[in-house]
């Protein structure tokens, strides 16, 4: 697994994720692995926690779905999840999604759902909910920036979870 943090704040998001890609109990890459990246027109931004080739797969048939849904991201989540939940194939990818527009941030899952945080904070794999229990005692500190949250919650995550470690990768809309 991995760990996956999203944080809004208005219109303003910033998601990360940490490098390490392991298989089993090894660590396959300590800094490598980029789970976190910008997709569609550059203003929408996903990462996944799970099977490094099942994550890039539904990164890709979600981008597929914004061309055709004009980069309505909303609109394109549930044309995949309803895709996921269906299709044979897609059935069985083990991996789980955050995804998130200016307007909008969702987590995606196999079984069909897609879910809105209430108060923009989520966090998916094995050192989400550290990361997201991190972000939301952080959250309301003044002068912490969403970047500056997110690291310092994905460094506790970090420290914790053994499948997470200090490499981060940052986006921002």
């Amino acid at each position: 697994m991995t760990t996956i943090l999203c944080i809004r704040k208005g219109s303003e998001v910033v998601m990360a994720g940490d490098g390490q890609a392991t298989l089993g109990e090894a660590v396959v890459f300590k800094s490598k692995s980029v789970k976190v990246r910008r997709i569609g027109n550059g203003n929408i931004i996903a990462g996944f926690a799970g099977a490094a080739a099942d994550g890039i797969t539904l990164i890709e048939r979600l981008e597929a779905k914004l061309e055709k849904h004009a980069n309505q991201l909303k609109r394109a989540a549930v044309e995949l999840a309803k895709d996921w939940r269906m299709d044979k194939y897609l059935r069985q990818l083990q991996a789980y999604m955050i995804v998130a527009d200016k307007d909008v941030s969702l987590v995606l899952n196999g079984t069909g759902e897609v879910m809105e945080p209430d108060d923009g904070i989520i966090g998916i794999g094995s050192g989400g909910n550290y990361a997201m229990a991190a972000a939301k005692a952080l959250y309301d500190i003044e002068g912490l920036s969403l970047e500056d949250i997110a690291q310092k919650a994905m460094k506790i995550a970090g420290d914790i979870d053994i499948y997470t470690n200090h490499n981060v990768t940052i986006e921002k809309v």
